[in-house]
């Protein structure tokens, strides 16, 4: 029971900290556009400052890796993410907006840092993956913003969403700071992994922030919106999904799988529209975002990498960054080749998997 009540604390903090405090975006930003008369490019600058201070805050935990262990810096990360949240609505500035994404984006690094450190050192593969799953859990929660169609209520509701997911997170504590960690001797093995998920960063985000706006140049408002929410809930099982594989195969090769699958789904609706397109990618892309991301760190804390959690994090979030900026001069046409230039730095980051060789299994 312990167990599975540290993994509880940690899916909360996640549920607040990125499903619903990182990912209540996407399905807001139509709503931006027809309400709040939000172009394409600046709701791109948005996520864009997002994922700028999400990498200052992976930043601050390599710097100051006290953060890892603080129990207050959780609890005041999760705070100020629920008020930045509060605050978007209360205003059209364009400044003021990009100054709340961006400390959004720094609390949110904080929260996902501090506890996925905290429940790595003492839960076994299965619990982590359920913990993880509290991504997925946010992400379908953060469907309730659609209630009402009001852009500015769905910005409430999704700080009120935040608050209530931090209360069961309160007393998650940071793990004690480890001893000194052991220097890999595998690190080609770790260069490749940062490649891969810093390719990762880049063809998730651009899919993660803009999939629910390309389903719906083809398709109905409700089939993009319902899209949203099977992406969160088939996120919740999916990396204990993924754990549970690793039994058999190794993380290595899982990660490449995962890779593979996202790269088809995310595919799927720039060659195919209609409801049934919609719902397989969605189904696909939340089935291996977080599972890339479990085995990911895994993978790097098992190379015995000092840090690897933040560094790893850190490459992802230089990804993010880029993701946005890269695909904004193709928004001006829709949102289909911004997918596809998604689809192609995923299978780029599939090709640096390959030259992960790393052969442990998963603990159970």
């Amino acid at each position: 029971m312990k167990e599975w009540r540290l993994a509880g604390q940690g899916a909360a903090a996640l549920a607040g900290g990125m499903g619903i405090g990182r990912f209540a975006y996407t399905p807001i930003l139509p709503m931006m556009h027809t309400q709040a008369g939000l172009s394409p490019r600046f709701g791109a600058a948005l996520a864009t400052a997002n994922y700028t201070g999400y990498l200052a805050g992976a930043l601050a935990a390599v710097v100051a890796s006290r953060l890892l262990h603080s129990r207050w810096a959780l609890r005041l990360s999760l705070l100020i993410l629920a008020a930045t949240l509060a605050l978007m609505p209360l205003s059209r500035s364009g400044p003021l907006w990009l100054g709340l994404r961006l400390i959004a984006g720094i609390a949110s690094a904080l929260v996902f840092v501090i506890a996925v450190s905290a429940v790595l050192p003492r839960l076994h593969s299965h619990h982590v993956g359920w913990t993880f799953g509290g991504v997925g859990a946010g992400i379908a929660l953060s469907g309730a913003v659609l209630v009402g169609g009001n852009w500015r209520t769905a910005w409430w509701i999704a700080a009120l969403l935040t608050i209530a997911c931090t209360l069961p997170a309160w007393h998650l504590t940071g793990s004690p700071a480890p001893p000194a960690a052991e220097r890999g001797t595998r690190s080609r093995d770790f260069a490749a992994l940062l490649t891969s998920y810093t390719l990762e960063g880049i063809g998730y985000i651009i899919a993660g922030t803009f999939l629910v706006a390309a389903i719906n140049e083809t398709a109905s408002g409700p089939v993009g919106n319902g899209a949203w929410i099977v992406v969160g809930v088939a996120a919740v099982p999916s990396t204990a999904l993924w754990a549970r594989l690793g039994r058999r195969w190794s993380r290595s090769t899982l990660l490449l799988a995962a890779l593979v699958l996202q790269a088809i789904g995310i595919a799927l609706p720039t060659v195919a529209h209609g409801v049934a397109a919609a719902l397989i990618s969605a189904a696909l892309f939340g089935a291996t975002f977080l599972g890339v991301a479990n085995l990911a760190i895994a993978i790097g804390t098992e190379l015995r990498v000092p840090h690897a959690v933040a560094i790893l994090t850190t490459g992802y979030s230089l990804g993010q960054i880029v993701g946005p900026l890269a695909v904004g001069p193709l928004l001006h046409n829709g949102y289909h080749r911004a997918l596809l230039v998604s689809v192609g730095v995923v299978a780029l980051a599939a090709a640096a998997a390959l030259l992960v060789r790393h052969p442990l299994r998963s603990l159970t």
